[in-house]
């Protein structure tokens, strides 16, 4: 059964907590129908029945963005559902449960995990959504990447690649996508406080990362939102391949 919504609907992958739950609440609030998706189906399923209880179209869905199938599946229902894929924010990523090592330490079969998520998801959810983009003649692609791309982190090497990965994945894919008015760029968060607990990171790395930005505070996942609201809006129709580091000032493209 379609839903409609006044301003089409978007997918926001990763979207049972932290960033991805952040991203979608302020998109359903700016007035779009909502799919949350994430591989932690019970989670996000709860999340979009709170959006829905708030007065929000809102979709929750088990998804695996490293499975083709599953990501069709995805798009399908939101269309059936909604009538339209209309923006997809590529958040779905793993960080938090990443153990800090030199990545001569770093185990193949996480490496390949870490970039199977972070850069492979990327590529198969957007390729799902392009379809019906084109058909439609619009469209808006926000990936999310980090600024530990420009920090060049240590210690992280197959997140931090996996994350340039997915920069240069959004200025090829603007170039291809543009003449149908698919809009893609990306957003480079800097460290942020979303609840998430990460054991490998210490209160000493924390206050380290704050001093070196040029606003001295905690980041959180509302800096961000306003950054994603933007970049869904008309008011960013002729911007695209564009990469927004957002971190407090600690580093400048």
């Amino acid at each position: 059964m379609t839903q409609t919504s006044r301003k089409g609907a978007v997918i926001v992958t990763g979207a049972a907590q932290g960033l991805g739950r952040a991203f979608a609440r302020r998109l359903a609030e700016d007035g779009y129908a909502v799919c949350l998706s994430d591989i932690a189906g019970d989670h996000v399923a709860a999340a979009a029945d709170q959006l829905e209880k708030d007065g929000h179209a809102a979709l929750g869905l088990a998804v695996d963005v490293t499975d083709e199938a599953s990501v069709d599946e995805m798009v399908a229902a939101v269309v059936d559902r909604f009538g339209s894929v209309d923006g997809l924010v590529n958040n779905a990523s793993i960080f938090s449960t990443l153990q800090m090592r030199p990545f001569f330490d770093i185990p193949l079969a996480e490496w390949r995990k870490v970039v199977d998520v972070n850069l492979t998801g990327v590529f198969i959810c957007s390729k799902a959504v392009a379809a019906p983009m084109r058909v439609q003649g619009h469209g808006r692609i926000i990936n999310i990447s980090s600024a530990v791309v420009p920090m060049g982190r240590q210690n992280y090497l197959h997140y931090v690649g996996s994350k340039a990965g997915v920069v240069g994945m959004t200025r090829a894919m603007a170039r291809e996508l543009g003449e149908w008015n698919i809009t893609v760029n990306a957003i480079l968060p800097g460290a942020t406080d979303t609840g998430i607990e990460r054991a490998t990171v210490t209160q000493q790395q924390r206050d380290a990362l704050i001093a070196m930005r040029s606003i001295k505070r905690t980041q959180v996942p509302d800096d961000l939102c306003g950054v994603a609201s933007f970049l869904m809006s008309k008011d960013s129709a002729f911007m695209s391949g564009q990469s927004l580091i957002v971190d407090g000032g600690a580093w400048f493209s």
